[in-house]
């Protein structure tokens, strides 16, 4: 049986987010999220609600959502470049990223400081990192977010973006091929830095309203090693969540997909189960 890691991204977002995703570790039915300590109406109430979940028993994995793209705002106060008080858009800042025209240090300081607030939040460093918009693969924040790790959060894994047979991609998930391309200098890198990451990773689609979530999903299960990433977004829509993210109705149809009772079977006929 393969044992692997069903992780909902973006808790902190929202509340009604922040509701499904606390509601699918419950069910039993995802085993990791990562946090957005960035996002405006995160605060401890929501942090506490989720830590109280492993009273007793650890049903989560909880890393840190590191969130460098707008329209979300530093916690730092000398981060740049900025535009309208904001992060750049994620495709800004991937060109500047591969000119490497971005200040490291400013990069580095604000990863630090966005640990130092997943620290202050839930008491202790994340169990893992990654990063909004797969931010943590992007040249020079790669190497920015690595020594962060090493120094500030010693026992986290990172997310690495990569399947192991990358050329088994459908030619058009381009989303996944890029993520192949970037993952592979951020493999090496994070070796260098001696920081583990995740084997392989799934969960990019083309986040359209008429994706088949349903359809989609199990061909993520194919051939994953142990200690793999699979990536979903569920949720339910509010007004918060509609004013910071585009991506809205397809994370009430993750969610719906994830809670039917059929769903632990579909993991069982793959030879798969919750890490």
């Amino acid at each position: 049986m393969t044992r692997i890691w069903l992780c909902a991204d973006d808790y902190g977002i929202s509340a009604s987010v922040n509701a499904a995703i606390r509601d699918l570790v419950v069910r039993g039915r995802i085993n990791a999220t990562s946090v957005m300590v960035a996002a405006p109406s995160f605060h401890r109430a929501e942090a506490l609600a989720l830590q109280a979940l492993n009273a007793g028993v650890r049903r989560v994995a909880i890393g840190l959502h590191v969130t460098l793209t707008a329209p979300f705002r530093p916690l730092s106060a000398e981060f740049r470049p900025l535009r309208n008080g904001a992060f750049l858009p994620v495709g800004a800042l991937l060109l500047r990223a591969l000119l490497r025209s971005l200040a490291p240090g400013v990069i580095e300081a604000e990863i630090a400081q966005q640990v130092r607030a997943f620290a202050e939040h839930f008491g202790r460093p994340p169990d893992f990192i990654d990063g909004h918009q797969h931010v943590q693969l992007f040249p020079q924040v790669r190497e920015a977010l690595l020594a962060v790790a090493r120094q500030d959060a010693s026992k986290a894994w990172v997310r690495q973006c990569g399947r192991t047979r990358p050329l088994s991609r459908a030619l058009d998930d381009r989303k996944g091929l890029l993520l192949d391309v970037l993952s592979r200098g951020f493999r090496r890198r994070a070796m260098t830095f001696g920081v583990p990451t995740n084997p392989a990773f799934a969960g990019t689609y083309a986040f359209r309203d008429q994706a088949d979530f349903a359809a989609t999903f199990p061909q993520f299960l194919d051939g994953l090693p142990d200690g793999s990433v699979v990536m979903c977004h569920p949720g339910f829509v509010d007004p918060e969540l509609q004013k910071l993210d585009p991506l809205t109705t397809l994370r009430e149809q993750e969610y719906a997909f994830f809670v039917q009772d059929s769903f632990p079977g579909l993991l069982a006929r793959h030879g798969v189960a919750l890490a």
